[in-house]
């Protein structure tokens, strides 16, 4: 199984909260736009094209031990795509609260994952125990 280091995880939600309080606090709905863009290219590069990551790498350790399985770090991406893109589709029907509240979600979703919890890894987990069943 392909792994991925947890610095790098961490450098993506890092990249997502900043991103997101200054599309807040700037009222920027573009910084929502150019999330999007680099959670998209992440997602397609396996996050060799993640911006936050390359920007980050260079003073990461390199011998970090803790990594997080490549599939679950997709599965996340993902979950960052699908929010923004609603957000994205919110925003250009002009229900800008709502184009707010579902950055918002994501906002949520990645500080927590900062703080330990994962919340794209559970719902990850009951996605895989429903599959068995």
């Amino acid at each position: 199984m392909k792994e991925v280091p947890m610095a790098y995880v961490k450098a993506n939600q890092t990249g997502i909260v900043v991103f997101v309080l200054l599309a807040f606090a700037l009222q920027w709905s573009w910084l929502v736009v150019l999330l999007w863009l680099i959670q998209v290219l992440g997602l397609i590069g396996g996050g060799k094209w993640n911006v936050f990551v390359a920007v980050a790498k260079p003073f990461l350790p390199r011998n970090g031990k803790e990594t997080q399985a490549e599939e679950l770090t997709k599965f996340n991406n993902s979950l960052a795509v699908l929010f923004l893109s609603l957000s994205l589709i919110a925003f250009a029907i002009g229900w800008t609260i709502v184009g707010y509240v579902f950055t918002g979600f994501l906002l949520l979703a990645a500080g927590a994952a900062l703080l330990g919890y994962c919340v794209g890894c559970t719902i990850y987990y009951q996605y895989k125990q429903f599959k068995l069943r």
